[in-house]
């Protein structure tokens, strides 16, 4: 049986892709814009089976009202898809408290509206799969995207926390984590904090160690297949990366952690206090 998607952030990127895979193959798809007139050749290659709506994730009444259209039109949601978000780019001083509201108010809050939305009508037909675009920086953190990280991580906490409490109602949660693709997440797209001359130094550090870490970025169009895999899965993942190196990235850090958390163990305990037993 077809499926019905919602998807944010459907104007360009891995929304859009995403949004083709589930078109071309016979799916209905419900795609999402601030901007909803470059939705328009959607809407012309694929006729009924693609409903063009415009909403900033940002305004939850409208979120709330976009859902509702989406699940009156075609009748139902299987897949909703969280994708709607930019970087900023600022050493955590540099920020604006006008620039981090805004970041966790389209990456955190955004997502979170959609989901709220979404929930009831999951709930009444007893299944669904919600997808949580966060990236490698929901699970790991580095030096200039702080915020960024902020409004992944966030997202990561309550979708963990969502996984458990919708499982009995048979809806499934997936964190999708991409790792450096080519699309415009650091380009158009982004928002730049005025630098301090302090950081200089370190951020020319920084951008020659993304360059390395990273290498060649990887085809957003081949994340189409992978996602249509995850969405069709009887039994799909709490978090999934995407990219090559993620794995052993994300191992090294951990392995650091564990290591570092063993080493102040004994504090730890020690912070515990001595419990006295009751006879």
């Amino acid at each position: 049986m077809s499926k019905v998607w919602f998807i944010t952030g459907t104007s360009k990127g891995f929304g859009r892709i995403w949004a083709e895979a589930a078109l071309e193959r016979g799916d209905r798809v419900v795609a999402t814009a601030r901007n909803a007139a470059t939705l328009a050749d959607l809407v012309e290659r694929y006729g009924d089976n693609a409903l063009a709506l415009q909403l900033d994730v940002t305004d939850k009444p409208a979120v709330e009202a976009a859902v509702a259209k989406a699940h009156e039109h075609f009748g139902r949601l299987d897949v909703v898809v969280n994708n709607a978000g930019y970087g900023l780019f600022g050493m955590v001083e540099e920020v604006s408290e006008e620039q981090a509201r805004a970041q966790l108010e389209t990456n955190l809050f955004g997502a979170l509206w959609v989901t709220q939305a979404a929930l009831p009508f999951l709930r009444a037909q007893g299944s669904g799969h919600i997808l949580q675009v966060s990236s490698i920086g929901g699970v790991n953190a580095f030096p200039i995207v702080g915020l960024y990280h902020a409004s992944k991580w966030g997202l990561e906490g309550f979708s963990q926390s969502l996984a458990q409490e919708v499982a009995a109602f048979g809806i499934k949660v997936t964190l999708v984590e991409p790792t450096g693709f080519s699309t415009d997440w650091n380009g158009p797209s982004a928002v730049t904090a005025e630098p301090l001359e302090a950081y200089a130094e370190l951020r020319e550090q920084f951008a020659a160690a993304r360059a390395a870490r990273l290498g060649v970025r990887g085809n957003p169009e081949a994340t189409g297949p992978a996602i249509l895999k995850l969405v069709d899965a009887d039994e799909p993942p709490l978090r999934l990366f995407l990219g090559a190196g993620t794995l052993d990235m994300i191992k090294a850090e951990y392995a650091k952690r564990i290591a570092e958390w063993e080493q102040w163990d004994d504090v730890a305990v020690a912070a515990h206090g001595i419990v006295e037993e009751v006879a």
